[in-house]
């Protein structure tokens, strides 16, 4: 049905939703070819569809969705970045609510283990130089290097644990994402954007 972007587990992901969110967030500037006016469309369906998704997945963990920000406070996306496929999931966090809810829920879940903060802290051990280690130059990994040319790790395990939490954050949802899609059934002109089997697609990294 031409109403139709897609369905998620049968339901309707309406063609009027895809616009509203190109007029919002990528309006276009200029006149553009067909191609790019198609891979612009799809691009913004797989957005839209992220946001679906993201609001089914709250709502099964039992999360509150905070209110929609309004389109005037949403944060726009280059044109040149609408055939990017790794805007997709950007565009997502930075228009949905519920997609940035379900990263930080992700996240929070994440136990990150005190040997795993301390193996990092010991293979970048460049990090943690003092500043005064850094102005005489230390090489942190040399035989000269002393314990007093380092942060205490005390003082900076905290930040090594919430870094390596929210990159496991992040590769949960990922990989929450690319399972979620499986539920999704794309209408004709709304595929996406890196769908090898149409001529004009763009695959991007």
């Amino acid at each position: 049905m031409k109403d139709q972007a897609a369905t998620v587990r049968g339901r309707p992901v309406t063609a009027a939703r895809v616009d509203s969110f190109l007029r919002s967030a990528v309006p276009a500037r200029q006149a553009l070819t067909p191609s790019a006016e198609r891979r612009r469309r799809r691009w913004a369906t797989q957005v839209v569809v992220a946001d679906e998704l993201a609001r089914r997945a709250c709502a099964e963990r039992g999360l509150t969705i905070p209110d929609e920000v309004s389109p005037a406070h949403l944060l726009a996306v280059a044109e040149t970045d609408v055939a990017d496929l790794g805007s997709i999931v950007a565009a997502a966090l930075a228009h949905s609510p519920a997609a940035r809810l379900l990263l930080a829920d992700l996240e929070a879940r994440e136990e990150v283990p005190e040997a795993a903060v301390r193996d990092y802290h010991d293979r970048n051990r460049d990090r943690y130089l003092t500043p005064d280690a850094l102005r005489r130059g230390v090489d942190p990994y040399g035989r000269a290097a002393a314990p007093s040319d380092f942060l205490p790790y005390p003082a900076v395990r905290e930040g090594i644990a919430r870094e390596l939490r929210r990159a496991a954050g992040r590769r949960a949802f990922f990989d929450w994402f690319d399972q979620a899609r499986a539920e999704v059934t794309c209408a004709a002109g709304h595929e996406h954007p890196g769908d090898p089997s149409h001529p004009d697609h763009e695959h991007r990294h």
